[in-house]
């Protein structure tokens, strides 16, 4: 077994772990790969012990290694997330590379993907970022403006509006940890019951993936934990 395979089986023994612990079933919760900075011929190693899912945070590298990772594996469809912030000379790469942009956190920015998404490819699935921790360094938007978001989201005919999605301030407690989280999940059951169909919680990283799990996550991002450290911005 390779060290990319023996990392991945690891990862997904312990979001089962995590699930049961949290009574939940393990197939709720879905493990996104996050490849940035990481080569085609890694991507390819774990989707052959059976990831299927990818994150990436750059549009050109990713377009880049989406392209290498068709032609070395071609006989493995894959599902293509992006998870950066976006730049509005951005979208419309993204929206025709990507199946899934967890990190809309704008209407200008929403509209745009709405707009390039290609016709022949279905409704491209989004989540809206929201800054859970009120950081000033990063990107989403304020628990109170989710609302109105959803809402000029969901009216865009070439999106599919699926959920949120929280990226909070590192904290090394799980109790401090849990709390950004149970935030979020506020905010996505008050969409809910305002009628939005929302399916999925991305939160959840190597370093809190747990609590993350234990308060309702539906994806966790992970990096680190499957492909090794090679940079600082950890996920």
């Amino acid at each position: 077994m390779s060290r990319i395979s023996g990392n991945l089986q690891a990862v997904l023994r312990s979001i089962a772990l995590a699930a049961h612990q949290a009574r939940r079933e393990p197939a709720d919760v879905a493990l996104l790969a996050v490849s940035k900075t990481w080569s085609a011929e890694d991507i390819v190693e774990a989707a052959r012990a059976g990831q299927r899912a990818f994150g990436e945070n750059y549009e050109q590298e990713a377009v880049q290694k989406k392209e290498e990772v068709c032609r070395l594996a071609p006989d493995i469809p894959l599902e293509w997330h992006f998870i950066g912030p976006i730049q509005s000379n951005k979208t419309r790469a993204i929206a025709a590379h990507f199946d899934w942009v967890h990190t809309v956190d704008r209407e200008k920015i929403a509209r745009r993907l709405s707009e390039q998404r290609p016709a022949h490819l279905p409704p491209l699935n989004v989540c809206l970022q929201v800054n859970i921790s009120h950081q000033g360094t990063k990107n989403g938007v304020a628990p109170e403006g989710v609302l109105a978001l959803a809402n000029a989201v969901s009216a865009l005919p070439r999106l599919r509006l699926r959920g949120l999605m929280a990226i909070p301030a590192p904290e090394d407690d799980e109790e401090k940890q849990r709390a950004p989280f149970q935030q979020l999940k506020q905010c996505y059951t008050l969409l809910r019951e305002k009628g939005f169909r929302l399916d999925t919680l991305s939160m959840g990283m190597s370093a809190d993936m747990v609590p993350a799990i234990r308060e309702g996550a539906t994806i966790v991002r992970i990096g680190t934990a499957i492909f090794g450290a090679r940079n600082h911005d950890d996920t």
